[in-house]
């Protein structure tokens, strides 16, 4: 078997990110532990996944001047992540409810329903759920 396990996710700090992803779109902490980078500095081991999902996200908090660069920018301005939900409507309430900036609205295509958003960081993330 082969699987995708982790997508590292460059971020400006830990905790902010944490926040957004478990509070805001309510995926789960899976790890928050300490660790070290290979020069030997403090850093933190942090995974996030949505509820029953298999692959999660290593949110790694940006370690100088190239990879600040990154934050935000991680697709070249393309959407770079999808996240799918079983009730689309709902979805995109609660979010939009709790601050997501969505930079294209709710539409129709033949795979469902879409509709692009933006995380913590700036990165785009397709909004997708079952056609109506």
């Amino acid at each position: 078997m082969v699987q995708i396990d982790l997508v590292a996710l460059i971020v400006e700090e830990y905790d902010p990110a944490i926040a957004f992803f478990t509070d805001t779109l309510g995926f789960e902490l899976v790890e928050d532990s300490p660790s070290l980078t290979n020069d030997g500095r403090p850093k933190r081991w942090v995974v996030v996944r949505p509820p029953g999902a298999q692959t999660g996200i290593l949110l790694a908090r940006a370690d100088g001047e190239h990879q600040r660069a990154a934050i935000g920018n991680q697709a070249a301005g393309r959407v770079g992540f999808f996240l799918r939900v079983d009730d689309f409507d709902a979805a995109y309430q609660r979010m939009t409810d709790a601050g997501v900036t969505f930079v294209r609205p709710p539409r129709t295509e033949p795979y469902g329903r879409v509709a692009v958003f933006l995380d913590i960081s700036g990165n785009r993330w397709d909004l997708l759920g079952a056609a109506v």
